[in-house]
C-alpha cells in the first residue's frame, strides 16, 4: 500500500487492492460453504465492470512514467505488477463465483498477491508524500462554437417529440415531477451555466428513470447535456450509465442494452458497451476513447436507436455504432441513468435538456418525396438565432438534397414558442430562418440565390404553449420547396 508519488499510478494500485479486497471476502464466503444473496451477486457484477475497465486502463498509466527518476520507476513498475496480479485475481474469481463454478486446487492468500522483491527506497529528496509527479489538473478549454467542426456531424434526432425536460416547471431542491428514482437527487441552478439542472447522486443501485408517457418506439433519439465537476482525482470507476431496459422499475430486465460514459480525469478510459438479450449477455466490450476534455466542457450526448442499431454521439464525434445491440423484436421500454465511483460531496454530475423523440430516419427521402418537412431537431441558443453546433446533422441532409438536385430551391420557415413578446418572437424566428440559411451558405457552399426565409414567430403552434413538451415542439423550422 506504500506510495509512489507518482498520481495515476498510485490510485490504479489503490482502486485494484480495493476491489480486491471486495472479491477476497466473497471468495471467503464461498470457500465457507456460504452462499451469495441477489445483492452479493449485484456487487460482483459491478467489481467485475470495474476490473475490466480499471485493467485496460494499466498502459495508459504507465507512459506516464516516462521522464521519472530510476528508482521511482522501478518502484511504480513494481506496484503496478502487484495490483495487476491483484487484478487478474479479482477478475478470474469473481467470474467463478458469479457462475458458481469457483474451486480451488490450492489454497489461495495474498501472498501470492504481494510476492515480489522488495526494491530500494528513493532517497529524501523524493518521499513517497512527493506531489512533483502528480498528473498536472488539465485547463478546461472553452466549448467550440465553430460550425465547422460539426459539418460532418450525421446524427439526426427523431422529429416527433415524446419527452422533454429543462427542469422549467420544477422548484429549485426538488426532485422533478417528470423523473422517478430509488435514491435522490435535485433540481439546481449555477451562476455561470445557464438554465437548471438535476444532480444525480451515486450509490449502489440508485438509478433515475425519466416518466415517459409511452414505451419507447423502434426507432427514437436520445439527447442531453452534462455538466460534470470532476478533476484527476477523480477514480477510474466514475461513470455514467445510460440503460435501455424492457424493466420499468428499478431492477434489470431479462434484456436490456447499457453504455457506460468514463468521467475519470486522469487516464483515458473506454466507454463501455454490454446488453443482455433474454438474459444471455451478448456484447460485453470496451472501446478506445479519450472523452476527458469534453466531460469537463458541458458535452453533449447523442444517441439514435435504429431497430437493432445504436449509436452514440459524444458532441461531434461518434464513438459507439453497433448493428444488433438491441434485443431483437422488442422495443426497450425504459430508459434509466445510474451514476458509479464518484467521491461523495467532492465528485458532481448534473443532466439537462433531456429530449427522447420518435424517428431520427432519413429526412432526406422525406423532403424529395413531400416537398417540406418541419424540424424541432435545429437548436438555437436561447433567445438567440445561435445555432448549437449540435444541430447541423439536419442541416446537413438537407444540403445533400440540394447537392443532388441542383433544380430544388426552399424557403426556410422559422417558429417560436410564445414566451416573450410578439414583436421580439417575429423578429427571432425570421433571424433563425436565416442563420439556417447562412449555414447552408458558408459551410456547405450552398448557392443563396435557391434559398428564401421567413419567420412567423409563434402565430402557427403545434404543440401546447403551456407545457414544456408543447413548446419544444413550437419551436422548429420548416423547409418548403418552391
Amino acid at each position: 500500500k506504500s506510495r509512489v508519488g507518482v498520481g495515476s499510478v498510485d490510485r490504479f494500485v489503490q482502486e485494484s487492492f480495493d476491489i480486491y479486497d471486495k472479491v477476497y471476502k466473497y471468495d471467503g464466503y464461498a470457500a465457507a460453504g456460504t452462499p451469495l444473496d441477489d445483492d452479493d451477486i449485484d456487487v460482483l457484477e459491478d467489481a467485475l465492470n470495474e476490473l475490466t475497465a480499471l485493467s485496460e486502463s494499466a498502459p495508459n498509466i504507465m507512459s506516464d512514467l516516462d521522464g521519472v527518476g530510476f528508482m521511482k520507476q522501478s518502484k511504480a513498475t513494481l506496484q503496478m505488477n502487484k495490483a495487476k496480479k491483484a487484478l487478474n485475481y479479482s477478475i478470474k474469481t469473481s467470474k467463478e463465483l458469479l457462475l458458481g463454478q469457483r474451486q480451488r486446487e490450492s489454497e489461495e492468500t495474498e501472498d501470492e498477491v504481494n510476492e515480489a522483491s522488495e526494491v530500494p527506497s528513493e532517497d529524501s529528496s523524493t518521499n513517497d508524500n512527493s506531489s512533483a509527479d502528480e498528473i498536472p489538473q488539465e485547463e478546461p478549454t472553452n466549448i467550440s462554437d465553430n460550425l465547422e467542426v460539426y459539418s460532418k456531424f450525421d446524427f439526426v434526432p427523431g422529429d416527433k417529440l415524446l419527452f422533454f425536460d429543462d427542469y422549467s416547471q420544477d422548484f429549485i431542491g426538488d426532485f422533478p415531477s417528470k423523473w422517478n428514482t430509488n435514491g435522490t437527487g435535485e433540481v439546481v441552478t449555477f451562476g455561470s451555466v445557464e438554465g437548471k439542472w438535476l444532480e444525480l447522486k451515486g450509490g449502489y443501485g440508485i438509478q433515475f428513470i425519466p416518466l415517459l408517457p409511452e414505451a419507447l418506439p423502434e426507432e427514437y433519439t436520445i439527447e442531453f447535456d452534462l455538466l460534470a465537476i470532476v478533476d484527476n482525482k477523480t477514480s477510474s470507476t466514475a461513470r455514467l450509465n445510460l440503460t435501455l431496459d424492457d424493466n420499468d422499475r428499478f431492477k434489470d430486465g431479462t434484456s436490456k442494452s447499457t453504455v457506460e460514459i468514463p468521467l475519470g480525469q486522469y487516464g483515458a478510459f473506454g466507454i463501455r458497451v454490454s446488453n443482455r438479450i433474454n438474459s444471455e449477455t451478448i456484447v460485453n466490450s470496451s472501446l478506445n476513447a479519450d472523452i476527458r476534455n469534453a466531460v469537463k466542457n458541458k458535452p453533449h450526448i447523442s444517441v439514435a436507436v435504429n431497430k437493432r442499431r445504436f449509436r452514440l454521439w459524444v458532441n461531434q464525434k461518434k464513438y459507439v455504432d453497433i448493428p444488433q445491440f438491441i434485443a431483437p423484436d422488442k422495443a426497450l421500454s425504459t430508459i434509466k441513468f445510474n451514476l458509479l465511483g464518484m467521491r461523495d460531496g467532492q465528485d458532481r454530475l448534473f443532466i439537462s435538456n433531456i429530449k427522447v423523440a420518435e424517428g431520427g430516419v432519413d429526412l432526406r427521402r422525406k423532403l424529395m418525396a413531400e416537398g417540406r418537412i418541419s424540424t424541432n431537431g435545429i437548436l438555437f441558443d436561447s433567445g438567440s438565432a445561435n445555432i448549437q453546433p449540435r444541430s447541423l446533422g439536419i442541416v446537413r441532409q438537407i444540403s445533400q438534397v440540394l447537392m443532388q438536385d441542383p433544380s430544388i430551391k426552399l424557403n426556410i420557415i422559422g417558429h417560436t414558442d410564445s414566451d416573450g413578446p410578439d414583436d421580439a418572437n417575429l423578429a427571432l424566428s425570421k433571424a433563425r430562418a436565416k442563420a439556417v440559411k447562412e449555414a447552408l451558405v458558408n459551410i456547405y457552399k450552398i448557392s443563396a440565390d435557391r434559398l428564401t426565409t421567413d419567420g412567423k414567430g409563434e402565430t402557427q403552434p403545434v404543440g401546447d404553449n403551456n407545457t414544456t413538451d408543447g413548446k419544444a415542439q413550437n419551436r422548429r423550422v420548416e423547409f418548403v420547396k418552391i
